[in-house]
């Protein structure tokens, strides 16, 4: 079994990543601009585990180099079971002042790489095998929207609506499409967040607790295994509560 992370090497990819080598799995690590730590992740996982491992560069939000990222891929593992769309950026902005190029690259990156993946694998993979599983990473936002962030809303909820359809047109082919909305997550894109606002932010979560990579990470394991067979099309909250 081969899973493919896209941004697999950030902080919920990488937790993604182990998960899925701890169970097995020969990962495709994609990165863009961390080839350095997508190659120590390699190498991590290498020395743990008795798995096929690779590293695969692309800019996600460019079609044509999904296509090279897929094609390496193909040569090196020869088949995909698994995708997971990850790889993802954000940014905080008044609406009135994000400009064009925001908006292309919010997204580009977030809703149009899922799409180009998504079609690369259905394609070269999961439609002839009739089988396989693709689980997107959407945001809380997604659901309801955050001030000062209404590109990132706005393109999260792209991936809900991607999720859903999606997952109705391929399901006779036996593939499972499903999406994870995680809620405040303790990563480096948290970094610009102070103190005082992640004391905030937990203080609004019902289990009051911030999430870590590890509770992303089981989640999607789960969805992406037999044991969630009968599941598809959902969207799955991992927000403590948060949003309800």
């Amino acid at each position: 079994m081969t899973v493919l992370v896209t941004g697999g090497a950030g902080g919920i990819g990488s937790a993604v990543c182990r998960a899925f080598a701890k169970n097995g799995y020969n990962i495709a690590i994609h990165y863009h601009s961390g080839e350095r730590r997508a190659q120590a992740l390699a190498d991590e996982i290498n020395n743990n585990y008795n798995l096929k491992t690779g590293i695969f560069y692309a800019d996600v939000s460019n079609n044509e180099s999904v296509r090279e990222m897929f094609d390496n891929i193909e040569k090196q593992f020869g088949s995909l079971d698994v995708l997971v769309n990850n790889a993802g950026i954000a940014q905080q902005k008044l609406f009135t002042n994000i400009t064009a190029e925001d908006w292309a690259k919010m997204r580009g990156v977030n809703l149009d790489g899922t799409l180009y993946c998504c079609q690369e694998a259905l394609r070269r993979f999961m439609l002839p095998a009739h089988k396989g599983a693709i689980l997107n990473i959407s945001s809380m936002w997604g659901q309801v929207g955050a001030s000062c962030e209404v590109h990132y809303s706005a393109a999260k909820a792209g991936v809900i609506g991607l999720t859903k359809a999606l997952a109705k047109e391929v399901g006779l082919s036996g593939v499972r499409v499903n999406c994870i909305a995680p809620g405040v997550i303790m990563t480096d894109m948290m970094a610009g967040f102070d103190e005082e606002t992640l004391d905030e932010l937990r203080d609004e979560t019902p289990l009051n607790r911030l999430g870590t990579p590890e509770d992303i990470a089981e989640t999607a394991l789960f969805l992406c295994s037999d044991k969630a067979s009968f599941i598809t099309g959902q969207i799955l909250g991992i927000n403590g509560g948060f949003v309800i």
